[in-house]
């Protein structure tokens, strides 16, 4: 038997704002993950895997990571002077195919995949690149002729068993520059991203081995560090430049290792990453040379390399430029670690560190598998039902405005019932942009309020938005409730500034009729969450029996029984009052017969 529904669209002039937001959800957010190829430690599962499985594998991980929330994945298609992609310049990777120079067959492109899936359920792709390593284990396989090191042996430094290319050499600088160019301009990346492999790290670290190049190019300098950090600074300038000159709009982030200098700041401990490797991310930063940086904070709070001193420390560095995290996720996890593992709550605690701060805008998981696999002590589920229980927007790049036309908001914005339950909702693609790129966004809102939401103020709370997508529909089975809903959609452009909304869907979902049973125990998210002081909480049994509903608080104190009684088979909603609750997280738990779930809400006051 169908629902009963007041279904009306209307444009309406709306009035007071909704309640506050508080930082457990904010609407911009950079959400990253990364993909590693190398030695197939996120994908593909195997070199010798076919084709077809390999695609469905990168598939099944982009909805994975969808589904947890993620927003932006950086995928590494350059491991050892090799490629995951079509390149004219080097060989096909060893880790995609089991022999360097041998294209998959049946052919298929991994970066074209990876854009096209990844842009479907709305995220960013960066192109993930290790600018100078060559081999990881010298002879570990045999390299193609047309690998760099085998065309230009002298270009290439051996230290122990481990091979790189020499930063100071000019033809080094321009080959790796030109790479990344060839990437940019023939594929639809959002951005390129530069890991933390600089000069060699220990036991491989660079003692005399460049003195000849030092000699030949010093370029003035008479410090050799000073000169192999300006190597660096040199290829990070050429490769900045060359993506602004050929798609501006295309992001250039680097991920360097968590510790600038030792002992910076106070307190802090660790390998130098100033004088080891030669990497001086701060001097990248001063010269606006990355639009982004996702220093790698792969530790906990507390200790030589506490968590709580070094993100703020870079956050005070980074001169305007976009700032991401970068989490140890690994280190939560056994299967990837095997030293002392984080606890299950670190994570956690260090992404909403990260929301409390101004300056911070986002978090990169190291990596994909721990989350899509292996789940880091249930870290998959923490993202999925609290810290990324709604979808974010990536936040935009300021510099990067001027490249785009605002564009107009969505046309035609309609619905319709499927079913008894789910409504669909489509629209029409606004007028194409005066100038820019015309790769379009949408953003999905659905508001559940008794007062009418003001447009575009309630647009910026994280638990309004519904989806970030790239397709022109969208389906949606709206809890009842005794307020309506409100409905708008907004067109994001490439940067992710957002066009004003279309028009407003409002739609009343008042009650399920006598007679309608459920067929399945559900227990709804309560809504509205964030609340003050009152929410209602949802659930349906499939037959008559006794219930019990329990509130309990982050210490696991029953704080009140709103449902202890037998109840019919259906459809049943509670409203639960807070008012003499503080602040806080609790928990729902509800028990019916075998079936017991528990849900999380938020008290804000």
């Amino acid at each position: 038997m169908m629902r009963r529904f007041l279904l009306f669209a209307l444009l309406l002039s709306f009035g007071a704002s909704l309640l506050a937001n508080d930082n457990s959800s904010p609407k911009r957010e950079f959400r990253g993950a990364w993909i590693a190829t190398v030695v197939n430690l996120d994908w593909p599962n195997s070199r010798l895997d076919n084709s077809d499985s390999q695609k469905q594998q990168l598939i099944t991980m982009l909805d994975n990571l969808y589904e947890a929330g993620i927003n932006a994945v950086m995928f590494q298609i350059r491991t050892e002077c090799d490629a995951l992609y079509n390149s004219p310049y080097e060989p096909w990777s060893y880790w995609l195919t089991g022999e360097q120079g041998k294209a998959p067959d049946p052919y298929y492109d991994p970066l074209e995949l990876a854009i096209e899936e990844a842009h479907k359920r709305g995220m960013e792709i960066h192109a993930w690149f290790n600018p100078y390593r060559a081999e990881r284990v010298v002879g570990n396989y045999n390299l193609a002729d047309t690998h760099v090191t085998v065309e230009n042996p002298d270009w290439a430094i051996q230290i122990s068993n481990f091979k790189f290319l020499d930063p100071g050499l000019p033809e080094v600088r321009e080959f790796v520059t030109k790479i990344v160019a060839d990437v940019v301009r023939r594929y639809d990346i959002d951005g390129v991203h530069f890991d933390d492999y600089f000069y060699p790290y220990p036991p491989n670290h660079i003692s005399n081995q460049d003195e000849d190049t030092f000699d030949e190019y010093n370029r003035g300098f008479t410090n050799i560090g000073d000169w192999r950090r300006d190597n660096v600074n040199l290829l990070i300038e050429a490769v900045h430049d060359s993506i602004n000159a050929i798609k501006p709009h295309v992001k250039f982030g680097i991920s360097p290792f968590g510790i600038w200098k030792n002992g910076v700041p106070a307190g802090i401990v660790g390998l130098d990453a100033y004088n080891v490797i030669y990497a001086d991310a701060v001097a990248w930063m001063e010269a606006e040379t990355v639009d982004y940086i996702v220093p790698q904070l792969y530790w906990p709070f507390g200790g030589g390399q506490d968590y709580a001193k070094l993100a703020p420390w870079w956050e005070s560095m980074r001169n305007g430029r976009h700032y991401y995290p970068g989490h140890g996720l690994y280190r939560s996890d056994s299967n990837t670690f095997s030293g002392s593992l984080f606890a299950s709550n670190e994570i956690p605690r260090q992404v909403r560190f990260n929301r409390e701060r101004e300056g911070i805008d986002g978090s990169v998981f190291f990596r994909a598998k721990n989350i899509t696999t292996f789940h880091s002590k249930g870290f998959a589920d923490s993202l999925k039902t609290d810290l990324y229980n709604y979808p974010s927007v990536i936040p935009s790049i300021a510099w990067k405005d001027s490249l785009y036309a605002p564009l107009d908001p969505p046309e035609n914005f309609t619905h319709s019932w499927i079913d008894d339950e789910t409504l669909e909702f489509v629209w029409d693609a606004p007028s194409p942009p005066a100038f820019g790129d015309d790769l379009v966004r949408y953003a999905v809102y659905r508001i559940n309020s008794a007062s009418p939401p003001v447009f575009p103020d309630d647009l910026e709370y994280g638990e309004h938005l519904l989806s970030v997508q790239m397709d022109r529909t969208l389906e949606d089975t709206p809890p009842i409730s005794e307020n309506p809903y409100y409905y708008v959609v907004t067109a994001l452009n490439r940067n992710h500034n957002e066009s004003e909304t279309s028009n407003e869907i409002v739609l009343d979902v008042v009650s399920v009729p006598a007679g309608h049973i459920a067929g399945t125990y559900t227990l709804h998210q309560n809504y509205p969450n964030p609340f003050n002081p009152e929410t209602v909480i949802q659930f349906s049994i499939p037959a008559a029996q006794h219930v019990t509903l329990r509130i309990y608080d982050m210490l696991g104190r029953e704080i009140a029984v709103p449902v202890d009684a037998y109840l019919s088979a259906g459809e049943h909603r509670v409203t639960f009052n807070a008012a003499g609750l503080a602040s806080g997280v609790y928990v729902y738990r509800i028990k019916a017969g075998e079936f017991v779930e528990s849900k999380r809400m938020v008290v804000t006051k």
